[in-house]
């Protein structure tokens, strides 16, 4: 059997322009160097999950809007160069939207295919309906295992039934690194794995710091 097969597989659902879950998949980066664990990638897309919330600030009507583009595109990478360029992919273009800033998320989107040398003519999804049928089945796919009342990040972990265990979070900031990633990741299955356990939440009063 080889050490791949042997680590516990994490699903990860996200989206690219959420910083949150930027701050969390970095954070699962950490995770996977101090447990025997291995991430795999999908798209979640909070456009589609707030399409039909008609109580949205106008300012993230606007933000919403415009996250179309790069989870269209996440999708057209992963269907035509598979999951691991996916992930390569998030991690490209999150770098440029949360790291370092960029507004201009078609600017990011190409930037991020050109550092990977993926075709410039996959930037061509952010403004198509092709890919959403399948974008909405992956998004689907995540948010059916946590309910509708959460955003992105979702994870899902085999459980000990057999059955994925799956929740929203952490969120988390700063990123934490390091044997503290790991003992996070551990309490974190500890209470997402207890029957009847849903929710432990406080108040944020920080903003990501992504350094």
């Amino acid at each position: 059997m080889s050490e791949q097969s042997e680590k516990t597989p994490a699903d990860f659902w996200f989206d690219p322009v959420c910083p949150w879950a930027w701050m969390t998949s970095r954070w699962m980066l950490e995770v996977e160097k101090q447990r025997p664990v291995r991430v795999r990638w999908h798209v979640m897309s909070l456009a589609v999950l707030n399409e039909n919330n008609e109580e949205m600030p106008e300012r993230y009507r606007e933000l919403m809007a415009r996250a179309w583009g790069p989870v269209r595109v996440a999708i057209a990478v992963e269907r035509h160069h598979g999951a691991e360029a996916l992930g390569r992919y998030y991690t490209a273009v999150g770098t440029r939207i949360h790291n370092e800033g960029e507004k201009d998320f078609a600017e990011a989107v190409r930037g991020a295919l050109a550092e990977l040398d993926l075709p410039a003519e996959l930037a061509d999804a952010a403004e198509s309906t092709d890919y959403d049928e399948e974008l909405r089945a992956s998004h689907s796919s995540g948010i059916d295992l946590v309910g509708q009342d959460v955003g992105t990040p979702v994870i899902a972990v085999p459980g000990a039934d057999g059955k994925q265990v799956a929740f929203f979070g952490p969120v988390v900031t700063p990123i934490p690194r390091g044997e503290e990633a790991a003992r996070l990741w551990d309490g974190t299955l500890l209470v997402a794995s207890t029957p009847g356990f849903y929710e432990l939440k406080r108040s944020r009063d920080a903003e990501p710091q992504f350094d």
